[in-house]
């Protein structure tokens, strides 16, 4: 018991070590006095800051250096072909019917009856439309009695020649006589010429009289309008009940095509390039209603006649073209490109091998042309000949190169090291 009791510690040092335990305030040591607590630890933060700093100026320099570098150079290449070069005109156009038949009015009136429309089929001679005849019957009628009176006063003339002979004869024997005097017998004379003037004169008069009887039938049969050709009524001008002045100018009633089977392109073709065009020259076209389908055609016709709009010169260029399926109508919108000069099975090259030029190398002599192929990883110039030219291939008349030979269209450079230096620049920094 003693023993404990001597090691046992006193309250006052027990209570004093469980107040620093709980953290109570430390003593003010003396000074000059060793402190009892060890010192605090620095953190290792600004050494992290400095390794990110290092890291981040490394993966820069790199990026630059990828950047900076020139890029390895990559051609661009396509083969030499056979095949087809053709030169062509671009024109546009509207498509019509070979012959379009305007049908008029020659006399005036007011349509009575149609019998056409549009569409209908009509062969020559169908009556298509009739204008009211009854003035023109009535000038008809009125013609027809005045030749029966010409031909009336012909008879009375006649009758009264008849007895113009008898008196000139009787007083002509009773002169001889003694009987009738000379003076008479004149008078019987006058008579007699005078009566044979008279049927000449109504003779002629009775021709004048039936042809203004022709006259009025004509114009009696200009009320019916017929179809002078055989073809399809595509326009109709009129209605019944109309009223047609044909007094100053021709009214149109109808537009008859002849064959809508056959059609025509007229097109118009600048002053710049109607030198190579051609009849016989073959021709393509497409309409708006079609625009994945490509008509062929031929030129028929060049015109001479020049047309001037705002001061550009054009030439109508007639494009045929066959149109058995009748997809094509009369006043559709057509883009035709005319083949001038065409050659097939040709050798051929891309026409950008020919404005190829590699860095640092003079450009062609004047009047020479050349194309560059890959050989050994460098381009190596080819002289060539050119021939016909599309604006897409152009045709290799003579020179060393080859079908399947590599030429160099363009050069392009590989931005892989530009595109990778951002990523590689960023990727390691954290914020």
């Amino acid at each position: 018991m003693s023993d404990q009791a001597a090691v046992t510690p006193k309250p006052s040092e027990t209570d004093a070590a469980r107040r620093g335990v709980a953290g109570s305030a430390p003593r003010t040591s003396a000074p000059g006095a060793g402190s009892s607590r060890p010192p605090r630890k620095r953190r290792p933060w600004p050494l992290l800051v400095m390794i990110v700093a290092i890291l981040t100026a490394a993966l820069g320099g790199f990026g630059y250096w990828l950047v900076a570098r020139p890029a390895p150079i990559r051609y661009v290449t396509a083969p030499a072909t056979r095949g087809p070069v053709a030169v062509s005109v671009s024109a546009s156009g509207t498509v019509n019917p070979v012959l379009t038949i305007i049908v008029g009015s020659y006399v005036s009136g007011v349509i009575k009856d149609l019998y056409c429309d549009y569409n209908t089929e009509v062969k020559k001679g169908q009556v298509c439309a009739k204008i009211d005849p009854r003035p023109y019957q009535t000038a008809v009628d009125q013609a027809k009695a005045n030749v029966a009176v010409a031909r009336a006063q012909l008879v009375k003339d006649q009758a009264n020649l008849a007895y113009a002979k008898t008196a000139y004869a009787r007083d002509l024997r009773l002169s001889t006589r003694g009987v009738v005097p000379q003076a008479t017998v004149d008078s019987d004379k006058s008579a007699l010429d005078q009566a044979v003037a008279q049927i000449a004169l109504d003779q002629a008069e009775i021709q004048q009289k039936q042809a203004s009887l022709q006259a009025a039938e004509v114009n009696l049969g200009y009320t019916d309008i017929t179809s002078p050709v055989d073809g399809t009524v595509v326009s109709r001008n009129v209605t019944i009940g109309q009223t047609v002045a044909a007094s100053f100018q021709t009214p149109t009633l109808f537009l008859i095509a002849t064959d809508l089977t056959k059609m025509q392109v007229d097109t118009n073709v600048s002053e710049g390039d109607i030198g190579a065009v051609k009849a016989g020259d073959k021709a393509s076209f497409t309409v708006e209603a079609f625009p994945t389908r490509r008509f062929v055609g031929e030129v028929v016709q060049v015109r001479q006649a020049p047309q001037t709009v705002q001061n550009v010169i054009t030439y109508d260029v007639v494009v045929g073209v066959d149109n058995a399926a009748l997809l094509l109508k009369p006043g559709m919108t057509a883009t035709a490109q005319i083949i001038t000069a065409r050659k097939d099975d040709v050798l051929r090259v891309p026409d950008q091998a020919l404005r190829f030029l590699p860095p640092d190398a003079p450009p062609a002599p004047p009047g020479q042309s050349r194309v560059w192929i890959l050989r050994d990883g460098k381009p190596v110039a080819v002289p060539v000949t050119i021939g016909l030219d599309d604006d897409s291939y152009a045709e290799i008349a003579a020179g060393g190169l080859k079908p399947g030979d590599m030429v160099i269209v363009g050069e392009a450079r590989s931005d892989a090291a530009a595109a990778a230096m951002p990523a590689a620049a960023f990727s390691g920094v954290r914020r």
